[in-house]
């Protein structure tokens, strides 16, 4: 679980956005961050301070990963040959938690790596309940039979706030999902500008 899961909305607050496009985000009634010095923060920002900030906003996005996960996900980006933001962007929405959330099969991306965790999932038939678990093209993702009247799949499926992007395949009657293809950073439908390309530059610092 992630470490902020109660408290997931200080994130928008500190980065002045709301990551998730959620309508009860703080942000949309107060811009500045949280605490009693949080309207004082309005000072340029340096370009480590970008940098950094670039970073903290994706790793927020993808359910707050931590510093060590996220990390290890770019590591890997820098391995491949490509464009290593491109590539980045790429890993993180083939995590098992992130196409559930796509899916719309769960409200939030936290709510997604629980989902995960408490074993709701079938990746190709079998039970997966590991939240970073790596889809390949074409895996299917299924929520469980017994899960599938759990009133947070039923609400999730009504959220008229955010669509599922041309590159995960669902199936709304059998609740069931694949990734067709690896996407583009603009294919994927954030709510906010992410910069893979200063997440790159923090870490070759």
């Amino acid at each position: 679980m992630s470490k902020r899961h109660s408290q997931k909305y200080k994130i928008d607050r500190r980065l002045g956005e709301n990551i998730w496009g959620r309508p009860k985000s703080p942000v949309n009634r107060r811009e500045y961050g949280p605490g009693q010095h949080g309207q004082r923060r309005k000072g340029k920002l340096s370009d480590f301070g970008l940098q950094l900030r670039a970073k903290q906003k994706l790793k927020g996005y993808y359910g707050n990963l931590t510093e060590k996960a996220f990390k290890r996900v770019y590591g890997e980006a820098t391995r491949q040959r490509g464009d290593t933001g491109e590539l980045l962007i790429g890993l993180l929405e083939r995590r098992l938690d992130a196409v559930v959330y796509r899916a719309k099969f769960v409200p939030t991306v936290f709510a997604a790596r629980q989902f995960v965790n408490h074993g709701h999932v079938l990746v190709n038939g079998k039970r997966v309940n590991i939240p970073s678990y790596r889809l390949k093209i074409g895996d299917v993702v299924e929520v469980r039979e017994k899960s599938k009247q759990l009133a947070l799949v039923l609400e999730a499926q009504q959220l008229a706030e955010r669509d599922i992007p041309d590159y995960v395949d669902v199936d709304e009657s059998k609740l069931t999902a694949s990734l067709t293809r690896i996407p583009n950073l603009s294919d994927v439908p954030y709510p906010v500008q992410m910069e893979p390309n200063l997440v790159v530059e923090f870490y070759s610092r």
